[in-house]
């Protein structure tokens, strides 16, 4: 008895280490997106993001204080693991999100990795155009 839950100890141990190995791993290889810019009468974003399910990314939403800007992506926040929304140096690590609000001038910085391919949207919430969206092709 004793014997098998030292292996089973054993087994737990090298599972967290491969684990936290993995996660470190992925943390390094994180790819920085182009930012989105949340201004009054200026697209978003030129074109839209190409991303690949299982890859770690940030990305920075900047706004210049021009307009009150409610940002809605619900589709985009329940296909993606958020790792933490940096807000003024505060570091945010959510069970989920559904959109967020612009009330002044500031930014907002997003890692997080893809999980369901598909097409995604994020961006105003009375957007009228691809202008006023970000879009996001994951594979």
């Amino acid at each position: 008895m004793k014997k098998m839950a030292l292996l089973i100890s054993m087994f737990l141990l090298v599972g967290e280490f491969a684990l936290a190995k993995n996660y470190s791993g992925l943390i390094r290889d994180k790819t920085k997106l182009a930012p989105i810019t949340i201004s009054s009468g200026k697209e978003m974003t030129s074109k839209p993001y190409k991303l690949k399910a299982g890859k770690y990314y940030q990305i920075v939403l900047k706004s210049d204080g021009s307009r009150e800007a409610p940002i809605v992506g619900a589709s985009f926040f329940r296909n993606i693991w958020v790792n933490q929304i940096s807000i003024n140096g505060i570091e945010v690590r959510p069970l989920g999100i559904d959109s967020f609000e612009f009330d002044d001038e500031g930014s907002l910085k997003l890692t997080f990795v893809p999980i369901k391919p598909g097409t995604y949207t994020l961006g105003y919430a009375s957007a009228r155009s691809d202008r006023e969206r970000a879009i996001f092709i994951v594979e």
